[in-house]
């Protein structure tokens, strides 16, 4: 584009941003965001001209109102989990909705399939999981110690399988949507009906509610990460897929840099959960072997668990996002706009 008709199709704009300041905190990020894009254009194509230093002084001084009112100082680490990830993840609340009921319905799917064909259960994990292990699950069950898979390794050794298989198959549904979704939406379905599954084997031998007890005492991290490694998953297609007013490149490396933030965070979380299930339900496990009507941990302190687990959930990637949001708080690329302070 001739340097000309750059400057004529965004000089009303310029004009606007430089004469009429806004302290809405979502202008103002819309502003900032659109005058980087317009000077990283100009810088590329004209590197000299004074249509660039113009740019480049109304993003100034946009930053500088932004920044005016700030008493505090975050390192980068602090910004990005106090700040910067819930307000990214607040942008797709709406992709996570779509995720979450997504999965639910799979793991609804996996129950009603195994209820309506007793052999439905013991084919899946042949053909999808591992041959042989439902029934040495029910085996397990019979012989009263239903638990029996976590007590079976070294709890170090089963903390690093663990949280290395996870964080595997989180990165896996995120890089799976490079193939427009579709590879996640598969790992969803798999993982959904292995759940839905699952839960139905220890349902119906009369060991729901200690296998609530005991699983999801590890489980409520485990499968809320994978639900959310699932929605950057479909983040990534969606930037293909749906790019909007940007070219599809450019929608596809956003959605690449959001989506790897995501997963990336998600990996404290994994650790966390590999740590209860190796050491805490291995724990409860031995216990419940040598008698059956104990879990191991007193209720009260499984049903802690429980709570704090789904508690952070809900509260990091739902509540809190939406309460930045609401008190003016924006991400605008890397940078945190807070709305300025009334004088």
């Amino acid at each position: 584009m001739r340097e000309a008709r750059f400057i004529k199709k965004n000089v009303d704009k310029w004009n606007e941003y430089q004469h009429q300041e806004t302290n809405d905190p979502d202008e103002m990020a819309d502003r900032f965001v659109t005058l980087l894009d317009d000077l990283s254009y100009a810088k590329t194509f004209y590197p000299q001209s004074k249509v660039t230093r113009w740019i480049n002084s109304l993003a100034a001084n946009i930053y500088q109102n932004i920044y005016q009112n700030k008493k505090e100082k975050y390192s980068r680490i602090v910004q990005f989990w106090r700040y910067e990830l819930p307000l990214l993840f607040k942008k797709y609340h709406k992709t996570f909705l779509f995720t979450f009921c997504l999965f639910t319905c799979f793991v609804i799917i996996g129950i009603i399939s195994s209820v309506a064909d007793a052999n439905y259960a013991a084919d899946f994990f042949d053909n999808m999981v591992q041959p042989g292990y439902y029934d040495k699950t029910i085996e397990r069950i019979q012989k009263g110690d239903p638990f029996g898979v976590y007590k079976d390794a070294n709890p170090f050794s089963m903390f690093v399988h663990i949280a290395y298989n996870n964080i595997g198959v989180a990165f896996k549904a995120v890089v799976f949507g490079v193939l427009f979704g579709i590879g996640t939406i598969y790992l969803m379905w798999t993982n959904g009906l292995m759940l839905g599954c699952f839960q139905y084997i220890f349902f119906s031998q009369g060991l729901g509610w200690q296998s609530v007890m005991v699983i999801w005492i590890h489980g409520t991290l485990e499968i809320s990460a994978i639900v959310i490694a699932s929605c950057a998953g479909l983040i990534l297609g969606f930037g293909f897929l749906f790019p909007g007013t940007y070219t599809r490149r450019q929608s596809f490396l956003r959605a690449a840099k959001d989506a790897m933030k995501i997963c990336i965070s998600l990996v404290p979380i994994f650790i966390i959960a590999a740590f209860f299930e190796s050491y805490v339900t291995h724990l409860m496990s031995n216990t419940f072997d040598k008698d059956p009507g104990n879990i191991g941990l007193p209720v009260p302190v499984s049903l802690l668990i429980l709570a704090a687990s789904l508690f952070f959930i809900v509260w990091y990637f739902v509540l809190y996002p939406i309460r930045l949001h609401k008190k003016g708080v924006r991400l605008a690329g890397d940078t945190i706009i807070k709305a300025p302070a009334e004088k």
